[in-house]
């Protein structure tokens, strides 16, 4: 309309060619002149308005999240048919759609979720290890400031493992399975269900350096306290003697600084390394846990190795990818995920 108006052609014209009244001709030239090309932009309605108010769907959330056995009820999950039913014979709404409960639900950000166990810590110095962990997160993530004599460089380290030579369980692309010509097709990939192992297992010591955002590994046939310092040794290696680091670690008797076995607390004294432990069962406290879930998810899922020399190569050929690629926004969205510290 504009275009045309522009040309010299007259309204009645421009409202025949464009199938419209010589009105909304007049409004739409009339608005250009005022409001320039914003005025040509749609203007897009907000869509039908809710049909529940904003404590309605608080109150429906909040009954969702709950237990059936909270009301007296005799089953011990809701489904949607149940839980409309509930809603409406509480008054909570006058009348609800299974498919309306569904997508508000999933709106409000509440799914239905497969129940985890958790083991809670019986550790007598749960609070302390707990806070000091937390800590020493918070100088990595450059919360805190580090005062004089404390770690610059943050390790979490653990081991994976055991690393055996067996068939895991994962998904891959095929095609989708049919009638008829579809019979012709190529057969889905299998997972052989019989395997042997008498190939013994390799263990990956690895460690991530909070502030660098990098993972680094080793594997190795065995798992104790002179593979543990060896290790340690190599992650001390990696940053000048007069810069004190923190290894997080968990409870592994090959960790511990005890009175016992004095070999991991007097050379962490001489080579100026903290050893910071988690709580006996918080595991999830350290941060290299969710490394090793995107490891899993990446190298291991849907996997068949020959040999362990094929497997450790994968694993190093990982470790150098992830480093190179700490950004890549699907590592990232699996390491988050995981992540519980």
């Amino acid at each position: 309309m504009v275009l045309l108006s522009a040309q010299g052609m007259p309204i009645d014209k421009i409202a025949t060619v464009t199938f419209t009244s010589p009105d909304r001709v007049r409004d739409v030239i009339h608005n250009f002149n005022t409001d320039g090309f914003d005025s040509l932009y749609p203007k897009y309605k907000g869509g039908r308005p809710r049909t529940f108010t904003l404590p309605e769907r608080r109150e429906i959330k909040k009954m969702a999240k709950s237990k059936p056995a909270e009301h007296a009820l005799p089953f011990s999950t809701w489904s949607l048919v149940k839980l409309a039913d509930f809603l409406v014979a509480e008054g909570v709404v006058d009348d609800i759609s299974h498919e309306g409960l569904r997508i508000l639900l999933r709106e409000e950000g509440v799914t239905f979720q497969r129940v985890k166990t958790w083991k809670s810590s019986n550790d007598p110095g749960y609070e302390a290890k707990k806070a000091r962990v937390e800590h020493l997160y918070a100088i990595a993530d450059g919360e805190v400031i580090p005062e004089q004599g404390e770690p610059e460089v943050i390790f979490c380290m653990d081991e994976f493992g055991p690393l055996n030579l067996q068939p895991h369980p994962g998904r891959q692309w095929a095609e989708r399975g049919g009638k008829g010509k579809d019979l012709d097709r190529e057969p889905r990939p299998r997972r052989r269900t019989t395997y042997t192992r008498p190939h013994g297992v390799r263990h990956l010591f690895a460690a991530y350096d909070l502030g660098k955002d990098q993972l680094y590994g080793h594997i190795k046939k065995t798992k104790n306290r002179s593979k543990f310092l060896e290790f340690c040794r190599y992650l001390r290696s990696l940053h000048p003697a007069g810069k004190r680091i923190a290894i997080v670690c968990d409870n592994y008797s090959p960790h511990l600084t005890t009175k016992r076995c004095r070999r991991v607390a007097d050379w962490a004294e001489a080579n100026n390394v903290e050893i910071a432990h988690t709580p006996t069962n918080s595991s999830w406290l350290n941060r290299i846990e969710a490394q090793f879930t995107a490891l899993r998810y990446f190298i291991l899922d849907g996997t068949d190795h020959a040999g362990h020399q094929e497997q450790g190569s994968m694993i190093r050929r990982y470790i150098i990818w992830r480093n190179k690629h700490a950004q890549d926004e699907r590592l990232r969205e699996v390491v988050a995920r995981a992540n519980v510290a």
